[in-house]
């Protein structure tokens, strides 16, 4: 499978809460680490979603907003992802910023420069990758 996406996280579900319309998807990615998603119920039933099964998580660089631990807020997005700057490629506007987790995982977001200078990021900094669970798209191997 190729994607646009610069994310993706192979892993297993570990639960599904059914809504009305919407199901609550959470899975634990090969690194160990747990992401939500929201899809809808129409995805989990087309998708065969069920726990257990393996499915890719595909999350848009420009999607992921990364704090750190000086920032002193707390957020609603479901999932947040600690770890440390790994990588940071500047360009004109925006930077590429790669968050490196604890299992071996690189988290990719794509922020504006000037965010990049007020966070005050830098290889080896704390960092986390915050993804609300509505930008986290399943897609199952084939």
């Amino acid at each position: 499978m190729k994607v646009s996406a610069r994310n993706a996280f192979r892993g297993r579900i570990t639960a599904i809460q059914p809504g009305a319309v919407n199901a609550e998807v959470t899975l634990q990615t090969s690194g160990g680490d747990t992401l939500v998603a929201i899809v809808t119920e129409g995805s989990v039933k087309s998708l065969g979603l069920v726990v257990g099964k393996e499915v890719v998580a595909l999350v848009k660089a420009p999607w992921v907003m990364v704090a750190t631990q000086d920032a002193g807020l707390t957020f609603s997005a479901r999932n947040q992802l600690a770890g440390q700057v790994s990588t940071l490629s500047k360009g004109a506007v925006n930077s590429e910023v790669g968050i490196a987790l604890p299992g071996g995982t690189e988290v990719f977001a794509v922020i504006t420069n000037e965010a990049v200078s007020e966070l005050g990021l830098t290889p080896g900094k704390a960092a986390s990758a915050i993804i609300k669970a509505s930008h986290v798209i399943l897609a199952v191997p084939a």
